[in-house]
């Protein structure tokens, strides 16, 4: 009878699983791929692949950058909106004052002293009491404007630096193409002169040629048919040379000229 013949077990295979039996390997790093050293690291992301999404910190920063471009786009508009403004008004303004030129044709009015009485100047003395009457006559050579002369005008004569007597021109009207006569008397304090202007002032009548000098200022008002301008500031200043410092003074020479300005 044949033998059975059983066979021999096999050695058991150890599962993957079971570490405990396998001992572990340490696989070393492959020539093509080093493992990189630690550090920070430069990682490239195609850009259509890039969401940006600002940290909140940037949102709110761009919000106040919004609303600070949108504050000053305004300003901008208004600014500009303001500027054409100005700009139409004066362009209107421009063409109103040449209209009124052409229509109107306004001319400067003229102005001269016709006397000087003077009293109370001794050149013998240097003490004066100086009082003065003159007449200015005023002319007005426009054909359709008017000229008011308001109160709080002021006149004064002077000698060089040295004022001798004020006061003031009367107020009247004055219609287009009219001359007036102004005359106004003038008074001044006690004033006691040095050597040297009561010795220029006696060679000076001596000479016949004694130099004074007349300041007006006057707050005037232009009719212009039947509309009243603002008040503006007139300066006359008229140089006055005279024969003699006495009530018979006659008149040498003056000049007068005149400036004035936009304002009170």
């Amino acid at each position: 009878m044949t033998d059975r013949v059983y066979p021999r077990d096999s050695p058991q295979t150890a599962s993957p699983h079971d570490s405990s039996e396998l001992p572990l390997k340490l696989v070393p790093p492959s020539p093509e791929r080093p493992i990189p050293s630690p550090g920070t690291y430069v990682i490239q992301i195609p850009k259509d692949q890039v969401y940006r999404v600002p940290p909140p910190e940037n949102s709110r920063r761009l919000q106040q950058y919004a609303r600070r471009k949108d504050h000053r786009s305004r300003c901008r508009a208004c600014f500009c909106g303001l500027l054409a403004v100005i700009s139409a008004l004066i362009l209107l303004a421009g063409v109103a004052a040449a209209v009124l030129y052409l229509v109107y044709r306004p001319e400067s009015p003229k102005y001269a002293v016709d006397s000087f009485a003077i009293k109370g100047i001794n050149v013998s003395s240097p003490a004066i009491s100086p009082a003065i009457d003159v007449t200015v006559r005023a002319e007005n050579p426009n054909n359709k404007i008017g000229i008011y002369y308001g109160r709080d005008s002021s006149a004064t004569v002077y000698y060089s630096d040295v004022e001798l007597c004020n006061g003031v021109i009367p107020r009247f009207y004055q219609p287009s193409n009219n001359v007036t006569v102004l005359k106004t008397a003038l008074t001044g304090p006690r004033i006691e002169l040095t050597s040297s202007v009561q010795k220029a002032l006696r060679n000076g009548e001596k000479q016949g040629k004694v130099p004074l000098k007349l300041k007006l200022k006057i707050p005037v008002k232009m009719k212009v048919g039947s509309v009243k301008t603002w008040t503006i500031a007139v300066k006359v200043r008229c140089d006055v040379t005279v024969d003699t410092l006495t009530a018979k003074a006659k008149i040498v020479s003056n000049d007068c000229d005149y400036s004035w300005k936009p304002w009170w």
